[in-house]
């Protein structure tokens, strides 16, 4: 089963297919990839329809990282518990999306590479993920004063071992690593608050 999984287009309203398809086409394939002329076919909607819920591409990719972030976010909170939820959980929630066939690595650094210098909400929007991706990761920690820095660390462990897993045939050495700088960073914590 996917991680992040399309539901049936057919019964929803035309703006939440407009912007399923355009979740789906853009992270598959790219955004600057995938046309205006492609999203409104495979959604089945008229242009008309299309322009009076986004008025310009600009638009609906702003509207498909919220939409992203918003699911990505409950994903990552539900595999965190569901393995745990405490830092250890963080390599087999991770592991889930990793391996699943279509993974195609974080949409907020893809987005940020392929947009980021001509439309800076996109910058915005995934600085703003990666900062709630990071508040999550805090969560798992134990209190300390360090918790925030830890957390922002952990946060870019994840980030390398997502770049990482999407450039590999497999997930595996990825997870390995982000396996030992968790194990390294909770031997750290337990030594300070012990």
């Amino acid at each position: 089963m996917a991680v992040l999984d399309t539901p049936d287009l057919t019964e929803l309203p035309a703006r939440e297919r407009i912007l399923l398809m355009a979740h789906e086409l853009f992270y598959r394939e790219g955004i600057r990839a995938t046309g205006i002329d492609r999203v409104i076919a495979e959604s089945g909607v008229t242009k008309v329809t299309f322009y009076r819920h986004f008025p310009s591409k600009n638009d609906l990719v702003q509207a498909f990282l919220e939409h992203r972030h918003a699911r990505w976010m409950a994903w990552f909170n539900d595999a965190l518990q569901r393995h745990g939820g405490g830092v250890a959980a963080l390599v087999p929630a991770l592991g889930e999306w990793f391996r699943d066939p279509g993974f195609r690595g974080c949409a907020f650094i893809n987005s940020a590479g392929e947009l980021g210098g001509t439309l800076p909400e996109v910058i915005d929007i995934a600085r703003r993920h990666k900062q709630e991706m990071a508040e999550a990761i805090a969560g798992l920690l134990p209190p300390s004063r360090q918790r925030v820095r830890d957390a922002q660390a952990l946060a870019l462990a994840v980030d390398g071992a997502i770049v990482h897993a999407q450039l590999e045939e497999t997930p595996d050495a990825a997870l390995k690593a982000l396996t030992r700088l968790v194990q390294a960073l909770t031997r750290l914590v337990q030594a300070l608050i012990a």
